[in-house]
């Protein structure tokens, strides 16, 4: 069976075409597109077949927003996808359209040890719902019900539910946000660009001094990779502090979502920023704010925390996903 995923984000759009057979997904081509270039999805789609002219089965594509019967408006791209249009464009008589948080998690279980750094290695016997979180371009959350055999992924969109301080510095953060938006999402600040907003609201409110390179560096790239870099090598304070920040509310976030969803047998992080900040990941600030939950301290200690490291997960859920379908 040949197979084409989909893993459809605000910055870029990957599809990738996989050969399956057994439990086995071999990859038979693959290209990435950046999203903000293109129209619309059919765009990218009937570019990659023009490149790659391989006849396929079925198709699954992962979008960051809430799909409702086969569509979506994406929340991170001027763009309406329909699943019953792609399929015609395609000569299919039907497209999977799941939620790309929804696509990660059908992924999870086609990953090995070796795609995976531990924050926190929980109870032995760890079973139950499982969750998984990424922060990007937005912030993506998903969850893992667990019927006593197995696991059912389910998307959510638990990252535009508003921002909750943990402490006064949060707090001063929150009223400088709602300077800025109507509503104040978890998305707001923990994303590439949340990250860039909570170095603007250190560097507003007095707490670093911006240094002229890397002000000239964040013009010239990304913000948020200037930032996490100088942090990560201690070449500005405030970078530093940012850094921290952001890196605390993630894990705060993490630990409500595991609230939220039982997750008993793990919590997945994964998302395109995570891989890039591990050293920060692995020191106590993510797991201190993970389990900083009162009188459930202990009941979050025992919950198994890793960091996903494979970049194609969603891809190969999207996969998954349309071979149980197809």
């Amino acid at each position: 069976m040949r197979i084409l995923a989909g893993d459809i984000g605000g910055t870029s759009t990957r599809l990738a075409i996989f050969d399956h057979a057994g439990k086995s997904f071999n990859p038979a081509a693959e290209q990435s597109y950046p999203s903000r270039e293109h129209s619309d999805l059919k765009e990218i789609v009937n570019k990659f077949f023009t490149a790659h002219s391989r006849p396929v089965d079925c198709a699954c594509f992962g979008i960051a927003g809430p799909v409702k019967h086969g569509r979506v408006e994406a929340t991170n791209l001027p763009w309406i996808v329909d699943a019953e249009e792609l399929a015609g464009e395609m000569g299919l008589s039907a497209v999977g359209l799941i939620n790309d948080l929804e696509a990660n998690a059908w992924g999870v279980a086609a990953l090995e040890e070796k795609d995976f750094i531990v924050l926190n290695e929980g109870a032995p016997d760890a079973v139950g719902n499982a969750a998984i979180i990424s922060a990007g371009t937005g912030l993506g959350e998903a969850g893992l019900y667990w019927d006593g055999k197995q696991h059912h992924p389910f998307a959510c969109e638990g990252g535009h539910a508003d921002f909750a301080p943990s402490s006064e510095l949060e707090a001063e953060l929150l009223r400088y946000l709602w300077t800025r938006f109507e509503h104040v999402s978890y998305e707001r600040v923990l994303s590439g660009p949340g990250l860039h907003t909570i170095y603007q609201f250190l560097r507003d409110t007095g707490r670093g001094e911006e240094q002229a390179w890397l002000r000239d560096k964040m013009r010239g790239s990304d913000p948020s990779v200037a930032i996490s870099e100088a942090a990560l090598k201690g070449t500005s304070e405030l970078c530093v502090k940012a850094l921290d920040l952001f890196v605390s509310v993630h894990g705060a976030e993490a630990g409500n979502l595991a609230l939220k969803v039982m997750a008993t047998s793990g919590v997945f992080v994964g998302g395109g920023i995570a891989p890039k900040i591990l050293p920060k990941l692995k020191d106590r600030t993510f797991m201190d704010a993970f389990t900083a939950k009162g009188r459930f301290k202990t009941f979050l200690e025992a919950i198994p925390v890793r960091v996903i490291l494979n970049e194609k997960t969603p891809l190969l859920g999207a996969a998954r996903y349309a071979a149980m379908r197809c």
